[in-house]
């Protein structure tokens, strides 16, 4: 790492652990919050998406206090309402109560996928980018794995094992909450939005002192060229189509290929291949293990191999792991279905975990990087989002084999898009990819 970059990424990335382990941990729980309350499918499917929804609020307006106020400030607020929402959430005593707390953890998760990788790759040299800002899926993953591993441990303490569950989440938000305390502002932020450029310089110097003029130029130029505060009315007027269109769709595919709604519900979806209740719990911890070991390949290639290249690889693996599982369950054939499970979170975890919140925070100019963030967090949540609250239904009336041939066929559709649209930013400063792709 390059000076002292590489310790505030790791800190911001933080906002990731805390959204892997809020967003993983409910997959422990919702069946016995269907239980305690006696939810019907529809209140079920709207109380386990709550969060989502929360999502879906915070990612769209993420980006105007990452404006207004800055990246950090915001990024302290995000570990305040991951804490409440994991305390509320534990000791909810109805479907209304859990489903407001749900949704302030839900609020905290969408904020947090526009700021932490905005943050991340305004602090971050050119060539460490991708491994920087990837350390945010790495840390989501890292939640992931230990969301399941806890909801394992804790899943035979009792009736209100599900509390335990989800309570635990206020102990990573409060360490989150004191870290992000020792962080500074986004130079960039700085010069572009409040006009500090004699603290946007000392912060550069730690970065890394001998590029510290070269970037302050090409923020300057990108800021004379560019000085305008956009309106969201502008941000859509057309100047930035590309970006736009690049931010929907690979949000877009990362959720239409099913991985939410496997997280959600891989204890459920396990159980119908006949294992027992506790089986399904252990199974989800080796998805965790599976997602980490390929987010840290991801990590290893992105800058080495490209964002292309990673998508190619991961695009590819969804195709043959949800067929296969798909062929599974229509066979009968049930001991595919594990490994094949396995294989689609390896392909997930190489290629879109480890390039969405990288790509998305590079194709958007400094003026409209928050707005682009917020677009492409709030397009991630809202199918997110729209899924998680039909799968209960979809379970129980879709045969399981139908449901995974149709995420094989939206990958069909991914790989094309891969090779018609998405251009290569490895190893090239945001101001050019910027250029590039918003041509006046």
């Amino acid at each position: 790492m390059t000076g002292k970059s590489g310790s505030w990424a790791l800190i911001a990335a933080l906002a990731g652990f805390l959204f892997g382990f809020d967003t993983a941990v409910i997959s422990g729980a919702e069946q016995a919050v269907q239980k305690v309350w006696n939810m019907s499918d529809a209140l079920h499917g709207l109380a386990i998406s709550s969060a989502l929804w929360g999502t879906v609020i915070g990612a769209l307006m993420g980006g105007w206090p990452s404006d207004r106020w800055g990246r950090r400030p915001t990024l302290i607020a995000i570990g305040v309402f991951y804490a409440i929402s994991a305390l509320g959430s534990a000791l909810a005593w109805d479907p209304a109560s859990f489903i407001v707390f749900r949704v302030l953890g839900g609020l905290a998760i969408g904020v947090s996928s526009v700021t932490a990788p905005a943050y991340i790759a305004e602090i971050a040299p050119r060539e460490q980018r991708g491994r920087l800002v990837a350390l945010f899926q790495t840390m989501i993953v890292l939640g992931i794995l230990v969301a399941f591993l806890s909801n394992f441990l804790l899943g035979n303490i009792g009736e209100d094992g599900w509390r335990w569950m989800l309570g635990v989440v206020a102990v990573p938000s409060f360490a989150y909450l004191a870290a992000t305390l020792r962080i500074p502002e986004s130079p960039r932020w700085l010069y572009c939005h409040a006009g500090r450029e004699a603290e946007a310089r000392a912060i550069l110097q730690q970065i890394n002192p001998a590029t510290v003029d070269e970037t302050l130029s090409a923020i300057a130029a990108e800021a004379a060229e560019d000085s305008r505060t956009i309106s969201w009315s502008q941000f859509f007027s057309g100047e930035f189509r590309r970006p736009i269109m690049l931010a929907f769709l690979i949000a877009m595919f990362n959720q239409v290929s099913g991985i939410n709604a496997i997280i959600y519900y891989a204890p459920r979806i396990f159980e119908l291949t006949g294992a027992g209740a506790q089986t399904a719990l252990l199974a989800t911890v080796g998805i965790g293990l599976v997602n980490m070991v390929f987010t840290l390949a991801g990590l290893m290639l992105i800058d080495r191999a490209g964002r292309k290249f990673l998508m190619y690889i991961g695009s590819a693996g969804y195709i043959v792991s949800l067929g296969m599982t798909a062929w599974g369950f229509a066979s009968g054939q049930f001991a595919l279905v594990l490994p094949f499970i396995f294989a689609f979170i390896a392909a997930h975890a190489i290629g879109q975990g480890a390039v969405i919140w990288v790509y998305i925070s590079e194709i958007f100019p400094s003026v409209a990087r928050a707005k682009g963030q917020s677009l492409g967090a709030g397009t991630h949540w809202v199918f997110a989002a729209g899924l998680t609250l039909v799968m209960p239904a979809i379970l129980a009336r879709v045969a399981p084999a139908a449901i995974f041939a149709g995420f094989a066929a939206m990958m069909v559709l991914q790989l094309i898009w891969v090779r018609v649209a998405m251009i290569e930013t490895r190893g090239r400063s945001l101001e050019d990819v910027a250029r590039e792709l918003t041509r006046r």
